[in-house]
């Protein structure tokens, strides 16, 4: 835990540099220095300033290398890691082949989300003394808990056995601090959830509010909260008011369905209906290798890992791909499990159909398939044209959950059956043209494999079933030993903080 001791004793002093990598569209707020904590909060402005950095580790999903989307991925049935070589990306590497040691897991996946969590509880200490109004006062508070509550649950999805801080640490209690139980994390969780949503918008004003919590996001999340805690009434109760009473139909949160299930994955088609909680980036942070990955960077990383490398387009029939680093390559039973899906072309690129017809040329990479992740494959006018590094300032946004997701999840959590989980299937299947077959689990964790395949959900989802020691065995796994992460070697030291079961 040396990191996050590190990361409060800098950021207690210097309470945060509040516009460091800020993405959400409603943050384009220039950086403003760093303030003492004792001086801040002085203000609303001020107060919205935190705010901003609270949200700022939703980046993780997408943003730097060592983001979310990469480390599952590369650990499911769907992925192999890729990029150039058995050493690139090691901590992703050894996941894939589940070799993963306290050593090789990267302390960002453990200290990214705690510091969103410190800076969440700063603010809400803070808060009652800010002169401001008041109900504008409440719904900070209740972003910020929704934001501790999201960094938690990843926390406590990955490692288990997590501390659970909710007040800021000092000098005379960080090293102090223990392990909680994993329900008692998940009861702050849910107290943190319920608790917002009481005080959240039903939607954001405008779009200049865009990536903001409401509502919906945060009953969303407390139903898939509630579906890993195995609260299956509780999670298709929540999960019904997000989806609305007849799926595919506008809900009362205003979510529906896009018509095309390829628009989704549009860049410019951002905080579309069906996006729930959004992870924002940008092409204007001028991103550059001097601090790529020290959270100032703002653009989306997976964006040039998932591009072939060296690509080069011979017939203007193929895509105009600008070239990446090739990781998150679909496997080959990936691809006869989606050959034949109306979703495949949005979700694949297969580059062997086109180099064997001679229209493109690429260098294949580390466990190379030739099929790579389309819905994050850049297109050259995709390409930041700004004074930062080309690479890293790609702009898609990415979802973190969107509606046929609670669709699925609420499908999940009605056992299967009936005539409302059969309906929420054949809404997910009907938007891409699919009939009807009859609601079963096994249709279910299909239909979430096909419709979400490479958006950082089917490793969560086989370890949730208890499919993975069958599924992913071939690959490593073993059972009860691989459904959590070793905790970071560097977050342990000079702690009382214990390592996870079987990675002493």
């Amino acid at each position: 835990m040396r990191n996050i001791k590190i990361n409060y004793l800098i950021i207690a002093a210097l309470i945060i540099n509040f516009g460091a990598s800020c993405k959400k569209s409603f943050v384009d707020v220039t950086p403003q220095g760093q303030f003492l904590s004792d001086f801040y909060y002085a203000n609303q402005d001020q107060a919205y300033s935190a705010l901003i950095a609270v949200y700022d580790p939703l980046r993780k999903n997408a943003g730097g290398f060592e983001n979310m989307l990469a480390l599952m991925n590369s650990g499911s049935d769907d992925h192999y890691t890729g990029g150039g070589g058995a050493t690139d990306g090691t901590q992703l590497q050894a996941f894939s082949n589940y070799t993963m040691t306290s050593n090789l897991m990267a302390s960002s996946y453990w200290n990214d989300p705690y510091q969103g969590i410190f800076r969440a509880n700063v603010l809400l200490k803070k808060l009652p003394g800010v002169p401001m109004d008041d109900n504008l006062k409440a719904r900070f508070g209740a972003e910020s808990k929704a934001l501790r509550a999201f960094y938690y649950f990843n926390l406590v999805r990955m490692f288990k056995n997590v501390p659970l801080l909710l007040e800021p640490l000092n000098t005379s209690n960080m090293y102090q601090v223990e392990q909680a139980k994993p329900e008692d994390v998940y009861a702050q969780i849910e107290k943190d959830l319920t608790d917002a949503i009481g005080v959240l918008p039903t939607t954001v004003a405008s779009s200049t509010e865009s990536g903001r919590f409401t509502k919906g996001a945060a009953k969303a999340l407390l139903g898939k909260v509630y579906l890993y805690e195995k609260k299956n009434a509780q999670a298709a109760q929540q999960l019904a008011d997000v989806n609305g009473p007849t799926p595919g139909a506008t809900s009362s949160y205003g979510y529906k369905l896009l018509a095309n299930f390829s628009d989704l994955w549009v860049v410019t088609n951002k905080f579309n209906s069906e996006s729930i909680l959004e992870e924002t980036h940008s092409a204007a942070g001028n991103s550059d290798w001097g601090f790529w990955g020290s959270g100032r960077d703002e653009g989306n990383t997976v964006n040039v890992m998932v591009g072939p490398r060296s690509y080069e387009r011979i017939d203007a029939s193929a895509p105009d791909l600008p070239s990446g680093w090739s990781f998150m390559v679909f496997t080959q039973d990936f691809f006869n499990f989606i050959k034949n899906d109306p979703r495949k072309d949005a979700t694949l690129l297969d580059l062997n159909v086109l180099q064997t017809a001679g229209k493109i040329k690429y260098i294949a990479g580390y466990m190379n398939t030739g099929y790579f992740l389309n819905k994050f494959l850049p297109r050259k006018p995709d390409v930041s044209k700004g004074g930062g590094a080309s690479e890293l300032n790609y702009r898609q946004n990415t979802y973190i959950i969107r509606l046929a997701d609670t669709y699925l999840m609420e499908a999940e959590a009605l056992g299967g059956t009936g005539a409302r989980a059969q309906a929420l299937l054949d809404a997910v299947r009907a938007r891409v043209g699919l009939t009807s077959v009859p609601v079963s689990m096994a249709a279910i964790k299909n239909e979430r494999r096909a419709e979400l395949a490479g958006e950082g959900h089917r490793w969560f989802d086989l370890v949730r079933w208890g499919d993975a020691p069958a599924v992913l065995g071939s690959r490593g796994f073993v059972a009860g030993k691989h459904e959590v992460f070793p905790i970071p070697f560097r977050e342990l030291q000079g702690t009382k903080l214990q390592q996870n079961k079987d990675y002493n």
